[in-house]
C-alpha cells in the first residue's frame, strides 16, 4: 500500500504522520523533541522510529514525503506599509494568511529610527506594500530605498502600488537584495487581494528560510519542506469548509490551534454581519483568515500567558482566573519555560494544562472575532472584523487537544457568552477535536491530493458531546 509520510518541525515537538494513500485514511501519529537548534534529523529519526514500531510501515512503502515548519521561531516577518492603517493591516493580513509570525508592522515613511528598529528586529521576510494602484507612489519608493540601504538582508516580497513594482525590485536587485514582485495587496481602497502574496511568501520560504535555518539537513529524508506549519492548517480549515473533489465540507469553519509558543485561531468564513441592519466597516475580511497570538503558548510562552490571563481575569471563567492567580501556577509556568518538551503526568500537570489552554482559547479567540461597536465610539453600530456567530463546525488541534485528559474543555472557552454580548464568537457549532493531530498533515497531503486530505482529516475528527461540562 502506498504511504505518505506527513512532517511538522515544531518549535517543540517534531510531528510525523502517516496515510494510507489508497483508502485515504490515518495510519499512525508519533512525536519527538525537536532538535532545531542541533541537528534537526536527529528529532525527526527518532520520530520515525516510533512512528514504524507503532504502525510497522517500511520504507519501502512510503511514495510521498510533505514536511512544514514552524521551529527555530516559525517564519517572522515584518510588514512595512502606507499612511495610516489600511495599507500596512492589507500587509499584516497577507503574512498572517501565509503562516509567518508578524514581529512588527511599520506604516508611513520609514525613518532613520523606524529603520533601525527594523534592523534590529531581523525579519526573515519582508513584506513591502504602499499605495493603490495607480495612487500614491513615493512612499513605496522611498521605504524600499530605507530598506535596500539598511543592514536588513531579508529577502523582501513587494505588493504594493503595481505601477512601480518594477521600479521598487530594481533599487534592491542594485542593491544585491533579493527580491519578488506579486499584485498588490490592496489594489483599491477597502478591498483586499492577499492570496498572490501569499503564493509568493511560500515560495520564498522554501527558496531561502529552509535553508537559513537549517531544516534543508532533512531532505534526503523528507524531499523539502513545502510551507509554514500555520499555512497547512489554515489550507485544511479552507478544505472542512467548503469540500473538494465530491466530498462534501462542513460549512463555515473555525480551528483554535495551541501550541508550545502561540495559540493560532483560524477561520473559514466571509463572517457578514447576522444583523442585517448592522454594516461592516474597515477592511473586507478575508474568507480565510489566521491570527497568532505571540504571547499565548503553553511552554515557551507560558509565563506571557499566565500574566495575559491574569490581566484578564475579571473576564476569563472565573474558575480558570482564580487557578491561574496562584503560586502554583506561576512555578508551573516558569518551570514549562525552561523546559519546553515536558508532558504532564500527575493529575495537577494536567489540571494546570487544561486551565492554561481554557484560557489561551478564551483570549484568542476573543481577539480574532468580530464584535459590534459604535463607530467612532459615538456613532452607529458597526461590525468589527468577522461575525462568526454562525460556524457551523469548531475544532481544537494541538497536543492539548490530542493527548490532553477532558480536552473539550478548551474548546468550550471559545464559545458565545451571553455576558459579552458584543464579542460575535460561535452560538451553537458542532465541537470536534483533533485526537489524532492530523490538521497539518492534513493540509500538507491537501498540496497534492486535496480530496483524500479532506477524506483522512474528517475520518480523523473526533465529535464532541453536545453537552460537553463547562469547565469547573
Amino acid at each position: 500500500m502506498p504511504i505518505a509520510l506527513l512532517i511538522d518541525f515544531g518549535s517543540t515537538y517534531t510531528k510525523v504522520a502517516a496515510v494510507d494513500l489508497n483508502q485515504d485514511r490515518f495510519l499512525g501519529h508519533a512525536q519527538a523533541p525537536s532538535t532545531v537548534d542541533t541537528d534537526v534529523t536527529q528529532g525527526l529519526l527518532r520520530a520515525i522510529h516510533l512512528l514504524r514500531e507503532q504502525t510497522g510501515i517500511r520504507d519501502e512503502q512510503v511514495t510521498l514525503r510533505l514536511a512544514c515548519s514552524s521551529a527555530a521561531g516559525g517564519l517572522r516577518m515584518a510588514a512595512v506599509g502606507f499612511i495610516g492603517r489600511l495599507t500596512a493591516e492589507a500587509a499584516n493580513r497577507a503574512a498572517l494568511g501565509a503562516g509567518a509570525k508578524v514581529i512588527t508592522v511599520t506604516e508611513r515613511k520609514l525613518t532613520g529610527r523606524s529603520t533601525a528598529e527594523l534592523e534590529q528586529a531581523n525579519p526573515d521576510i519582508i513584506l513591502l506594500a504602499g499605495g493603490v494602484d495607480g495612487g500614491n507612489y513615493d512612499v513605496i519608493l522611498h521605504n524600499a530605498q530605507q530598506i535596500a540601504s539598511s543592514t536588513v538582508r531579508a529577502p523582501v516580497v513587494v505588493a504594493g502600488n503595481a505601477q512601480v513594482t518594477d521600479q521598487v525590485c530594481a533599487i534592491f536587485r542594485s542593491a544585491g537584495q533579493a527580491s519578488y514582485g506579486c499584485e498588490n495587496v490592496m489594489p483599491a481602497l477597502n478591498t483586499l487581494n492577499v492570496e498572490p502574496a501569499r503564493k509568493v511568501i511560500q515560495e520564498v520560504f522554501i527558496r531561502h528560510i529552509v535553508k537559513a535555518k537549517g531544516l534543508d539537513r532533512a531532505a534526503k529524508y523528507v524531499g523539502g519542506v513545502v510551507m509554514p506549519t500555520p499555512m497547512a492548517v489554515l489550507r485544511m480549515a479552507e478544505l472542512l469548509a467548503t469540500g473538494e473533489d465530491g466530498e462534501p465540507g462542513l460549512g463555515d469553519t473555525m480551528v483554535i490551534d495551541i501550541g508550545g509558543a502561540t495559540t493560532d485561531v483560524h477561520s473559514a468564513a466571509w463572517g457578514k454581519p447576522t444583523d442585517g441592519h448592522v454594516p461592516a466597516a474597515g477592511l473586507q475580511e478575508p474568507f480565510a483568515k489566521r491570527t497568532v497570538e505571540g504571547d499565548l503558548g503553553l511552554r515557551v510562552s507560558a509565563l506571557s500567558l499566565l500574566e495575559a490571563a491574569q490581566r484578564s481575569s475579571p473576564n476569563l471563567p472565573q474558575a480558570i482566573a482564580s487557578r491561574l492567580e496562584t503560586t502554583e501556577a506561576q512555578s508551573r509556568a516558569e518551570y514549562l519555560a525552561a523546559h519546553t518538551s515536558t508532558l504532564p503526568h500527575t493529575v495537577q500537570e494536567q489540571e494546570m494544562d487544561r486551565a492554561m489552554a481554557t484560557a489561551a482559547t478564551w483570549m484568542a479567540a476573543e481577539r480574532h472575532a468580530g464584535f459590534y461597536a459604535q463607530e467612532n465610539g459615538a456613532g452607529p453600530t458597526v461590525l468589527y472584523g468577522k461575525d462568526l456567530t454562525d460556524v457551523r463546525a469548531l475544532i481544537g488541534t494541538g497536543g492539548v487537544f490530542a493527548f490532553g485528559s477532558s480536552p473539550f474543555q478548551p474548546l468550550l472557552a471559545s464559545l458565545y457568552d451571553r455576558a459579552n454580548p458584543f464579542s460575535l464568537r460561535p452560538r451553537a457549532p458542532e465541537l470536534y477535536v483533533d485526537s489524532h493531530y492530523v490538521l497539518y498533515a492534513g493540509g500538507l497531503l491537501a498540496s497534492v491530493h486535496p480530496g483524500k486530505a479532506l477524506r483522512v482529516v474528517k475520518g480523523s475528527l473526533a465529535r464532541v458531546p453536545a453537552l460537553a461540562p463547562t469547565p469547573d
